[in-house]
């Protein structure tokens, strides 16, 4: 469910507010979703549309999803198509990363992508 939550929590964000309308109080740098689905792609189009607000924080989002082709939990296409609401609902700052005979869980191969990413989208120093 953390991914669900992680892709969740950048719509409210770009939106400004939670589903229940109440402000969303903070600032996101970055959002990452290994293995997830987007809970709210049925709805997210249409809240974004008309809010020039909205339609920038989700363009300047920078968003990384990670699944694996033999995820046994949340299917693959579930990722594929997360990533295909988000892009079409304006958040273009998006990588999709593909692991061929992963399942559900994590791998070095899948976090050392994860490390490079948030190292490159945040301008941290990895030397340390």
């Amino acid at each position: 469910m953390g991914a669900a939550a992680a892709l969740h929590s950048a719509a409210c964000y770009a939106h400004g507010k939670f589903s229940s309308g109440t402000p969303y109080p903070i600032t996101l740098s970055a959002v990452v979703s290994l293995s997830g689905w987007l809970p709210c792609s049925r709805t997210l189009r249409g809240k974004m549309e008309g809010s020039h607000m909205a339609a920038r924080r989700a363009a300047s989002l920078p968003i990384l999803l990670s699944h694996g082709r033999a995820d046994e939990v949340v299917p693959y296409r579930n990722g594929e198509r997360s990533t295909e609401f988000l892009r079409s609902s304006g958040f273009s700052y998006l990588t999709f990363k593909s692991y061929n005979g992963l399942g559900h869980y994590t791998i070095p191969e899948e976090m050392d992508d994860v490390c490079r990413w948030l190292s490159s989208r945040l301008s941290v120093d990895r030397s340390r």
